[in-house]
């Protein structure tokens, strides 16, 4: 296997309109464009490249997520009102179980790392 270069062309990219998901947009239209760049032969991990546009949703649970800020204002807010402003440059992990709201800012684009459980 070779070492997975995020400059190199993406496995896959997509883009989608948050609101087509039920439930999910609290404020705003968010739009997300992904270029995935490695999946595990199982599924359970993938890595790739994510932006936003502003926005606030549900976040999605059951995965750990870690997360590289390349460009952009973010924020994590937890169901019990903890809210954690990240902006370019910083790094952190959203554990699975983490239940709150993501929330764009301005334009943010990140590089991740999934793990699904």
């Amino acid at each position: 296997m070779d070492i997975i270069d995020f400059s190199d062309e993406p496995l896959e990219s997509s883009q989608r309109r948050l609101a087509d998901l039920p439930d999910r947009v609290v404020e705003g239209d968010p739009q997300h464009q992904t270029e995935l760049h490695f999946r595990s032969p199982d599924g359970a991990l993938i890595a790739g490249t994510w932006t936003s546009t502003p926005g606030k949703w549900h976040a999605f649970t059951d995965r750990d997520e870690f997360c590289h800020i390349i460009s952009g204002r973010c924020a994590l807010i937890s169901s019990d009102g903890k809210r954690r402003e990240f902006v370019a440059g910083q790094s952190f992990l959203i554990p699975n179980g983490f239940r709150g709201y993501w929330e764009i800012i301005e334009t943010t684009t990140k590089h991740f790392v999934i793990r699904e459980h």
